[in-house]
């Protein structure tokens, strides 16, 4: 069989148990260490402007895979990552237009940094190789590995949500994007309204035609379009809970909660994830409910993200002093109602956190996934479980509509929502649990993997594409 070649802006770390950047790295390092491949992507590094590409692509090995790695110059990194791949697709794609900003000069330096990739691609490619692409940093990709003649299978996954066309439609470059995506032949979205949107584009916007089984004929090509949602490996984050309970940080959690419930919440720091909107539902569930005083905690971890970004170091600063202010407003000499710990946890570390909490509280205003939703559920004991509470916003509510579904918008609701999840009964709470992990273990991490894997394998059954 062909080999699978995977592309990603960036390549998850090597050493076993570090943090990785986000559920990209995570699903995808998981699903390839499986079966062996090999893995293309920026270092993370920046070099000064003088050093002009191409840069060197370094070769490492991780068990049974081969991990590509590159620099970008100063150049690159900002145009192609901080301005149109984080400043411009990232608040359109999650529904903050207000945030996006768009310049010329961005998108080209995105089109250059995708075509370096390319370049970089083709000197170990082979014909027969297949190439998954992942997200929106590289929706140009396969544009770019076209023009320099490949033919190869190649299949983009989008992890974060796909916008309707009206909002698309704000980025100028909506046209050439869309007609670049377009030469991916397997597209694959989180959720079913994800893959309606791109699809309504392109038969309104394009003049496409829709054909069987999530097929659209465009342009002379045929695209397959699909739902693969990304799951986690149940199992193991279940024993890596498990494995971990009675480690000195755990008991020394245990020790300061003194018999408090928990409530826990893992994100990068990023506007897509309500952190102000979830901190003011927080406070005005103590504000209506003086029973639980001294008898909760909320923990927010806020794993640090794109801190040389203006909308970045804002919201740390303003979740900084809601911090202090709800404290400062609540906290008693031997309580303190909110824990605000802005800093990056490995996952075998959290997996027992989350199964010390009696809630999940995961609200973001937008999200293609949410995989820390999907990683509390199978950290928890099934005895003795605790209560997600997610956002409807969150592609995860998709299949988790056991956990109670919130409106992050609504800051009445999800203080509403606390309150149930901390009185809730142990039998509905061992019911909605076990509904939840059902689902998960239908929609796991290898199906996930195997199913884009296939269908990206399998060309699309058109007659003909006019």
């Amino acid at each position: 069989m062909s080999r699978l070649i995977v592309v990603s802006n960036r390549v998850a770390p090597i050493t076993e148990g570090e943090p990785t950047a986000g559920g990209l790295a995570a699903g995808v390092m998981d699903a390839l260490r499986q079966k062996g491949g090999r893995w293309f992507g920026w270092s993370g590094q920046v070099v000064p402007d003088m050093v002009t590409p191409p840069l060197p692509v370094v070769e490492q090995r991780s068990g049974s895979i081969s991990l590509y790695t590159t620099d970008l110059n100063q150049r690159d990194y900002d145009t192609y990552y901080r301005g149109f791949a984080n400043g411009t697709l990232w608040p359109i794609f999650h529904y903050q237009t207000e945030l996006a900003r768009f310049d010329w000069a961005d998108f080209e330096g995105y089109r250059r940094v995708n075509g370096r990739f390319a370049e970089a691609i083709s000197a170990f490619m082979t014909p027969e190789d297949v190439v998954w692409v992942h997200d929106y940093h590289l929706l140009c990709l396969a544009k770019a590995l076209r023009q320099r003649g490949a033919r190869n299978r190649i299949g983009l996954f989008l992890h974060t949500p796909f916008p309707a066309p009206a909002v698309m439609m704000n980025v100028p470059a909506h046209a050439e994007l869309l007609a670049a995506m377009c030469q991916y032949d397997l597209i694959g979205f989180q959720t079913e309204s994800d893959r309606l949107a791109f699809a309504d584009y392109v038969l309104r916007e394009m003049g496409g035609e829709a054909r069987a089984d999530g097929v659209l004929a465009v342009g002379g090509r045929a695209i397959r379009t699909g739902v693969y949602p990304i799951g986690v490996h149940v199992d193991m984050l279940r024993a890596e809970a498990e494995a971990a309970a009675d480690s000195p940080q755990m008991q020394a959690l245990r020790a300061s909660l003194n018999g408090r419930a928990l409530v826990m919440s893992v994100d990068r720091l990023d506007y897509s994830k309500g952190l102000p909107q979830r901190f003011a539902a927080y406070e005005r569930f103590l504000a209506e409910n003086a029973g639980w005083h001294r008898q909760v905690e909320f923990a927010q971890i806020a794993v640090p993200s794109r801190s040389d970004v203006q909308a970045y170091q804002e919201i740390r600063r303003q979740l900084e002093g809601e911090a202090g202010r709800i404290n400062g407003r609540f906290a008693e000499l031997d309580w303190t109602p909110l824990r605000y710990l802005n800093r990056s946890f490995a996952r075998r570390d959290l997996m027992p956190l989350y199964a010390a909490a009696a809630v999940g509280l995961v609200t973001p205003l937008r999200d293609g996934m949410n995989l820390v939703a999907k990683e509390f559920v199978a950290a928890q004991d099934p005895v003795d479980p605790g209560v997600l509470i997610l956002s409807r916003f969150a592609g995860a509510a998709r299949e988790l509509d056991a956990a109670l579904l919130v409106n992050p918008h609504d800051e009445q609701a999800m203080a509403a929502a606390l309150a149930q999840a901390l009185a809730m009964p142990l039998q509905e709470r061992r019911e909605r649990h076990a509904a939840m992990m059902a689902v998960m273990r239908r929609n796991s991490l290898e199906r996930w993997r195997d199913r884009f894997e296939n269908d990206l394998r399998t060309p699309a059954a058109l007659e003909s594409v006019a």
